[in-house]
């Protein structure tokens, strides 16, 4: 049995202060429940406990004794155990290799014991059995796997530590209720066992049904620990939310929704992979934003609208002709652009000039085989320009830029041609403040121009300062709609976690 204790754990990654005060009192036999919105700090206190982040400040005590934590092996050694968010697996190997990865069982000293290794396995692959589907196996390769299995491998994978201190973030994501109740079952045991538990969950029935104590974090900085006998959910969001219930401010007020302009974008009865029914209009002009907990199906969506994804069923009419958007490359003839927020999977050319990285699309629209370099130049420059963006020439190769330059230009390159429709998948992520104001000052003008905007943002402050509409998405549907007085911060938690 062990008790964990951390008091005024601080992290800061540059200017951007992840953890401002993080404390946590976790006892034998409990599952003690973290929770607080995205970009809160809870992810990184746990980090800091399990090794993989070093804090700036702050102490850890294990049984009352002061450790030092220095990596995710000492983790290990002190008996931590963790579950990432991210998923840590070896997409090449099999289900039993990655439950033991971090100490495959050996003989001679040097060669993997198959036997003992899938005799090891089976037994923790045992409590999930009836419920883990089809293929699953101790000798299957995870890549062969569905999310909800992979996630499985990923829960085990703690489990097998066998440590006393275990820490799940945010684990039954993408879990079906069966496979849930069974991981629920299991963290009683463990409870009963005397083990120390950290669930983090955005899903209040669920912090309700394991949970004992229920610490809130809210921006950076622990604000509130309780039974979960003694308190209930509007309290828990409103510890949450703290004393910023109404809208925020912006810098620049965002634009009205005027209901007499023209719909430019029009979805019905959108479904696929991660989303289902799911249909909005967005008017010419508009700025339509996309809330909820991370990976509600937001992104799925502006994918599939991109034609990046596919989807199964519905209608997308833009410009009020109908789109079977069955391809990127159809989606931008269209009118449609989409810019991601992983800019290096989706959106920049790795090592190219700048200038390549502007030009792709206007070269795509416009169905050019050559074009004057000057021409090029005096057009992407404007864009550019636009988003104040530092660079010294466009020969430079853009891996030489900021990351919050990196991604202006990804924006630019849309804005050379400019579209009908703008997608923006939460495209501030790992970029800073002052290219983020620049961001949205250039955001919010291009609808004022008309442009028709679809706005998604892990950061709530985000939507309600620039969305005109907000919809709240959970597990693939729409639920709620805030619109006017209604977008407030309160409001979007509420609407979040009452439907989780």
């Amino acid at each position: 049995m062990s008790e964990l204790l951390i008091r005024g754990a601080r992290k800061a990654y540059g200017a951007t202060l992840a953890l401002r005060r993080g404390d946590l009192h976790l006892l034998p036999g409990e599952v003690h429940v973290l929770i607080g919105s995205n970009g809160s700090g809870k992810s990184t206190l746990c980090k800091i406990v399990a090794g993989s982040v070093k804090p700036d400040a702050g102490e850890v005590l294990l049984d009352g004794k002061p450790v030092t934590i220095a990596g995710p092996q000492a983790a290990r050694a002190l008996g931590i155990g963790i579950f990432y968010q991210e998923l840590s697996l070896a997409a090449r190997r099999t289900v039993a290799e990655n439950i033991y990865l971090p100490a495959l069982p050996v003989k001679s000293g040097v060669f993997v014991d198959r036997a003992t290794l899938e005799e090891k396995a089976r037994r923790v692959i045992a409590d999930f059995a009836d419920v883990a589907g089809e293929g699953f196996s101790a000798d299957t390769p995870v890549e062969t796997l569905r999310a909800d299995q992979r996630q499985l491998v990923e829960i085990m994978k703690a489990l097998a530590t066998e440590a006393p201190v275990l820490i799940f973030d945010e684990p039954t994501s993408a879990l079906d209720r069966a496979q849930v109740d069974r991981f629920f079952e299991i963290l009683r045991r463990l409870k009963g066992e005397g083990r120390a538990i950290i669930f983090i969950s955005h899903r209040m029935d669920e912090i309700f049904a394991i949970g004992d104590r229920v610490t809130v974090i809210r921006d950076g900085e622990t604000v509130a620990t309780s039974r979960i006998a003694e308190t209930d959910q509007a309290t828990i969001i409103h510890q949450m939310v703290g004393e910023r219930e109404e809208l925020a401010t912006p810098s620049v007020a965002p634009a009205v929704h005027a209901t007499s302009r023209a719909t430019v974008l029009s979805v019905q009865d959108f479904s696929g992979p991660g989303f289902r029914n799911v249909g909005f209009e967005v008017a010419k002009g508009e700025i339509l934003g996309f809330g909820g907990l991370h990976g509600q199906g937001q992104s799925s969506v502006m994918r599939a609208i991109f034609g990046a994804l596919p989807h199964q069923a519905g209608s997308i009419t833009l410009n009020g002709k109908a789109h079977a958007m069955r391809s990127p490359r159809e989606a931008i003839a269209a009118g449609c652009a989409y810019v991601s927020g992983d800019r290096r999977r989706d959106g920049i050319l790795q090592g190219r000039p700048l200038l390549e990285n502007l030009t792709p699309i206007h070269f795509l629209r416009n169905r050019l085989m050559l074009a004057r370099p000057s021409r090029l130049r005096e057009r992407a420059l404007k864009p550019l320009q636009a988003l104040k963006t530092k660079f010294q020439a466009l020969e430079q190769p853009i891996n030489s830029l900021s990351g919050g330059n990196q991604q202006k230009i990804v924006i630019a390159r849309w804005l050379i041609d400019r579209p009908d429709v703008l997608l923006l998948d939460d495209p501030t992520k790992g970029i800073d403040l002052a290219a983020k104001t620049d961001l949205f000052a250039l955001i919010r003008e291009l609808a004022a121009e008309g442009m028709g905007i679809v706005l998604y943002s892990s950061e709530d402050a985000e939507l309600l300062n620039n969305a005109d509409r907000i919809l709240v998405f959970n597990s693939g549907s729409v639920t709620r709609e805030l619109t006017g007085a209604d977008r407030t911060r309160y409001n979007l938690y509420h609407a979040a976690y009452e439907a989780a």
